[in-house]
């Protein structure tokens, strides 16, 4: 294997609940440690490569959901292996096309040091470019998700909106959200632990109760 070879493989990928791998890198807003945004949730997100079509559209509607990050208490951060000069040309050029200007900050990882760290170069789809990453990361600083996309095909930007909503939820209020859950649908309760709760579950008149395992509630 050659020393270029090793140095593009992905290491080991982050695992959900532990600490996120922390770095500092320079951004289109100047230089950023992941750190110190612990206070904030982060979605942090991949693109192949400046200058492609799927990549613009996804940052396009980044931008234009922005806002509904920031109710959220969310900061985004756009990552590629392209440099600092390359992220601002590239959006200054969506700003013109599209008119909508990019207003979090896009990591320039030349050295692919955050691609590495948090396993977005997959040598099977490119060993150049990183594939379409999403990891989410709470207040705390702890990994929460992660979602994987291939390279010819675009996020959807509403998904991860829901889920840093449903994640919100979940620590807020001590549930679970089912699927296709969207903010106003009832959530799901934890279960009991005993079989003595099971029977107390049952007769729970403040619940849905589907079955002693299933029940569901309003906020």
């Amino acid at each position: 294997m050659s020393e270029e070879t090793t140095q593009a493989a992905p290491r080991s990928l982050p695992r959900l609940n532990e600490p996120a791998p922390d770095f500092t890198a320079q951004t289109t807003h100047g230089p950023l440690t992941l750190s110190s945004l612990k206070g904030k949730w982060v979605v942090l997100f991949s693109h192949p490569a400046d200058f492609t079509p799927v990549c613009t559209t996804e940052l396009v509607e980044f931008a234009r959901r922005a806002e509904d990050f920031k109710k959220l208490d969310t900061q985004l951060l756009g990552l590629s292996i392209d440099s600092v000069y390359s992220h601002i040309a590239w959006a200054r050029s969506m700003e013109q096309i599209f008119g909508v200007k990019i207003p979090y900050p896009m990591i320039a990882d030349l050295d692919m040091k955050v691609a590495l760290l948090y396993g977005m170069v997959h040598p099977g789809a490119s060993s150049t470019a990183t594939v379409r990453c999403v990891f989410v990361i709470d207040d705390k600083g702890v990994l929460r998700a992660m979602i994987y996309y291939p390279l010819s095909n675009g996020r959807n930007v509403d998904e991860i909106v829901r889920l840093v909503t449903a994640l919100q939820t979940t620590d807020k209020n001590g549930v679970s959200t089912p699927c296709n859950w969207l903010p106003g649908e009832k959530v799901i309760v934890p279960a009991p632990l005993t079989a003595e709760g099971a029977d107390k579950r049952m007769q729970d008149s403040s619940v849905d109760v589907k079955d002693w395992y299933f029940s569901l509630k309003s906020l």
